[in-house]
């Protein structure tokens, strides 16, 4: 019988739908299990066979925990703000909304098709006001508490007023460490706006002054991850580092409660390395460098290695540090213009490699102890975000400072000599000579730091303190497509939107660009005023800022709603707030998150962030959201370049390309070749008709493209679209030649023959369970030989599960299909464990074959079968029963079982009354380890 696959991924997907079998119970009595993946943007292009690979491996291990009887959640819904959409609405002025409607109902259908378990009931999209409406009440939660150091906890920020209100600032610490002190008395005459002014500096949302890469041409603020050398990573547009009012999240508070949590979680530890080192919690000392000729003027700088100052030989400021104008002498002002403008064209990541890139001020400081003049310089790659912006350079002691001195000749003092961690003497590495003797001679690395803390400390040139390389992420973006930030400004104050008047909606626009003034999207709205007494939007021309103030025009960025959509899931029917507490009691958090490492430092950093702060108000009931996380491996795929000679329309083919030719290249898409690297040029003309009339220079009558294996992204144009192989060999052949790709963690190549052994071995497995046309398995007793193939299966694939070795459990049933196929089994009780088996890895065929061996409840519910030991050693004999001589079946028993429990068991097989037929038996003849025979 033929293996209709397109008819039975259809009909199982319908029932599956139909009957809600995915669907999870918040009041279970049966474990939980949470299984969650990364939540897709639903571009255009829609899904690649790239995408399902961490989808798929979810939901193997998903299905497997159902079978365990875990009440499993396995939702799934779509990131749907984002920048591509609003380019696409800038291009075609239709609104986002509209192309992400259609985006999603593609990669639904895509993802349907694919047999995923997905609990559908619990869909969410981040652009939906039903769910961003929970998004902007989070961020009034922010917005309205502060951090208290003491208790390491968030707070209400109305107990910080009245904090203030009764004691000053006088024992509250500011996340700041804002040394602007003040009585009880002073706060209460202070003006509104000054009030307001003060408690920014605690808010957990707060508006301050940052530097920011900012896009002109795209016209909005772009993440670190979203530049790429320079330039944005959609369109290639130039991004400049900018000063400007930003809404920002004052993460850098949860900064230890982040790094303790890593010890709690079971994480690639690549990943919890990062996010150590991003967040690059460090301790030191800040240092006071007077600059000379400008009194009372000095350069703040942090330091870990107090203990090297008598190494420093010159001072680097960063490109945006605020002293660079005021100490600049006339004679160098131009230059350090110039360069200051030219480092605003590098995100941070670039400018940490150019460590040699730096301009002189002109200035000099004087050392804290000895006094020595030491110059000041600018460079890119000191960071304003780390530390104080400033740093004292010790060359000898520091890769980037020694580069830095070697190329601008300055000084090389080694501070650590004649010994191991011995402090003895400053020596000028240049010279070779000592330059003076100090306090740390002689003492150990760990003396010679303290000694040093205490000596600073006590001429008063610093104070100690705890640094981190992060800094409080950035919030706001000058977009249309995104949450609407629910603030309006009072003159200039900010205050919430009323909770019960969200969702604030986004407002109606003619254009989703920047407006001339180089105002966001949003400042095209003509209704976008707040009226604050009646609680409403109304236009703008109303504005009197008496009772009708202007709202904020940014909007949040496509972080906001993607940090929390893990917390949605548990319970989306709920309308009165985001979180059903009952719900969350329950589920607690993710016990397994699938997704890329992409998001080490981003998404997930701000997930943990967040879940930490709700936990401080009580809506959810751990400390961590995301128990274990699993990395998927990128697929990788040949992607095809063409050559042409520079300014011209000529093409040359890839053997023919001289180097004294200026020549350009560009991606062509993969599926305009043939036969390999040969391009089809009549295929490549009707999909490029500006290339129409093109010349090409071919070789041997073919023309051949240049091939390079990148990572599967449709801007390389080497995407393979599952489509394509859902109608030629159907989903379940897809999961299965994923998953046999090689191991889940890993990069691997896409093998487009290897879908073909795939699609065999499954029709292998059809094959098992029929004969000639017709479905057939046999009831008789399984052999020895059957049962080993069977219980050696069951042991490799329960072993390989759980530890996500998806490749070797596959590798598992298919040895086990060839060597059944072989000795022809047709045994229900073979056949039948071996379905289960598979059911996670091809759902589909699974369900039909458990259907067609007359079962009526669903596979996915099944208890998985377990290994039998005695099946899997090989101290079983085969026992042959004859019957007068003649075979008539077998029985297996262990080497050494005493004949007596032999006989009594073979005397009451059933097979055994079916061959009597009721004759008396005269003898029974065991031969120990070989044969039994009954006379009659």
């Amino acid at each position: 019988m033929e293996y209709t696959f397109r008819e039975i991924e259809n009909r199982w997907q319908k029932r599956w739908e139909l009957y809600k079998i995915f669907k999870a119970d918040n009041h279970s009595k049966k474990p939980k299990y949470y299984v969650l993946d990364m939540f897709p943007y639903p571009s255009g292009a829609g899904l690649h066979v790239g995408h399902p690979l961490g989808y798929i491996a979810s939901d193997i291990y998903t299905r497997y925990k159902r079978s365990e009887n875990y009440n499993v959640l396995h939702p799934i819904g779509f990131d749907a703000f984002g920048l591509p959409s609003e380019q696409y609405a800038i291009q075609t002025g239709q609104h986002p909304s509209l192309t992400t409607k259609v985006n999603i109902q593609r990669y639904k259908k895509q993802l349907k098709r694919l047999g995923l378990s997905f609990d559908w009931s619990r869909e969410v999209c981040t652009s939906d006001p039903d769910y961003y409406r929970w998004t902007q009440w989070i961020f009034l939660q922010l917005y309205n508490s502060w951090y208290d150091i003491s208790l390491k906890r968030a707070r209400p920020i109305n107990e910080l007023i009245s904090i203030f209100e009764k004691e000053g600032n006088l024992v509250i610490r500011s996340p700041e460490e804002n040394r602007n002190k003040f009585t009880a008395k002073e706060w209460n005459s202070f003006p509104l706006s000054r009030k307001e002014e003060i408690l920014q500096k605690y808010r957990l949302a707060f508006r301050s002054e940052t530097t920011v890469n900012w896009c002109p041409h795209l016209g909005t603020v772009l993440a670190n991850d979203e530049v790429i050398e320079g330039k944005s990573e959609r369109g290639g547009y130039p991004v400049y580092q900018k000063k400007t009012i930003q809404w920002s999240i004052r993460i850098t508070s949860y900064a230890d409660r982040l790094l303790q949590g890593l010890e709690n979680i079971d994480w690639p530890e690549s990943i919890k390395e990062a996010q150590k080192q991003w967040i690059g919690k460090s301790f030191g000392l800040n240092l006071f460098f007077f600059v000379i000729d400008n009194p009372g003027t000095y350069i703040e700088i942090f330091t870990p290695r107090p203990e090297t100052i008598f190494g420093v030989s010159f001072i680097v400021l960063a490109p945006e540090h605020e002293l660079w104008e005021k100490i600049t002498i006339k004679k160098q002002i131009n230059e350090v213009k110039t360069y200051v403008e030219e480092s605003k064209k590098r995100n941070d990541r670039e400018r940490l490699t150019h460590a040699t890139s730096g301009v002189f001020t002109g200035a000099y400081v004087a050392h804290p102890f000895t006094n020595e003049r030491i110059p000041v310089y600018i460079s890119d790659y000191v960071l304003n975000s780390y530390g104080t912006g400033a740093i004292m350079a010790v060359p000898a002691h520091n890769t980037r400072d020694h580069m830095f001195a070697k190329k601008y000749g300055l000084k090389i003092i080694e501070v650590i000599s004649g010994g191991k961690d011995v402090y003895k003497k400053a020596y000028d590495i240049k010279k070779g000579e000592c330059i003076h003797s100090d306090f740390l001679n002689g003492l150990s690395a760990e003396e010679a730091l303290k000694k040093s803390i205490e000596k600073i400390e006590e001429k008063g040139l610093g104070y100690r303190t705890v640094n981190y390389r992060f800094r409080n992420a950035v919030f706001s973006r000058q977009r249309y497509w995104g949450e609407p930030i629910p603030i309006y400004y009072k003159k200039g104050v900010p205050f919430g939107i009323p909770e019960k008047k969200l969702p604030l909606l986004l407002p109606i626009v003619d254009k989703y660009m920047t407006t001339q003034e180089g105002k966001p999207p949003l400042g095209r709205a003509t209704h976008w005023a707040w009226y604050e007494k009646k609680q409403k939007i109304v236009s703008n021309k109303l504005i009197d800022e008496k009772t009708i103030f202007p709202l904020e025009t940014s909007t949040m960025p496509g972080w906001a709603g993607s940090s929390w959509y893990f917390l949605r899931y548990m319970n989306t029917d709920n309308d009165n707030s985001p979180i059903d507490t009952t719900s969350s009691s329950y589920w607690k958090n993710v016990d397994l998150y699938v997704g890329g490492k992409e998001h080490s430092t981003g998404h997930l950093i701000y997930s943990r962030f967040l879940h930490k702060f709700l936990k401080d108000f009580g809506w959810v009931s751990t400390e961590e959201p995301f128990k274990k996380l699993l990395n998927q491996g990128m697929v990788l795929e040949h992607s095809a370049m063409i050559t042409r000679i520079e300014g011209t329309q000529r093409f040359i083919s890839s053997g023919l390309i001289r180097n004294q030719e200026k020549t350009q290249q560009f991606y062509v898409d993969i599926h305009l070749l043939k036969n390999g690297d040969e391009l089809d040029i009549d295929k490549f003309k009707k999909y490029h008709p500006e290339f129409s009339k093109a010349e090409f220079s071919i070789e041997s009558g073919k023309f051949f493209c240049k091939r390079k294996i990148e990572k599967m992204s449709k801007s390389k144009f080497n995407v393979r679209n599952p489509d394509d192989i859902y109608e030629k060999y159907g989903a379940d052949t897809l999961r299965i030649h994923e998953m046999f790709l090689g191991p889940l963690n890993q990069t691997k190549l896409w093998n487009t023959r290897g879908i073909k052994g795939a699609h065999q071995f499954l029709k292998k497995f059809w094959r098992l369970f029929h004969s000639r046309e017709s479905f057939y398995v046999e009831e008789s007793s399984p052999s020895i030989k059957e049962l080993k193939i069977l219980h050696c299966t069951i042991k490799k694939i329960r072993e390989d599960i759980p530890n996500f070795s998806f490749n070797t459990s596959i590798s598992a049933l298919m040895i086990a299909t060839n060597k059944l196929s072989e000795i022809q089994c047709k045994s229900r009780k073979i056949l039948e464990p071996l379905v289960i088996l598979l059911a996670p890895f091809a759902p589909h065929i699974s369900e039909e074959l458990w259907h067609r061996l007359n079962h009526k409840d669903f596979i996915c519910f099944v208890p998985m079968p377990k290994c039998e030991k005695q099946y899997i050693t090989d101290n079983i004999i085969e026992y042959p029963i004859t019957f007068n001589g003649k075979l008539r079946f077998k029985m297996n028993f262990p080497i050494g079982t005493p004949q007596k429990f032999i006989k009594k068991e073979v005397l009451r097989h059933p097979e055994t009354k079916k061959y009597l037929q009721g004759k008396k038996i005269k003898n029974t003849i065991i031969i120990q380890n070989k044969i039994i025979n009954i006379v009659v």
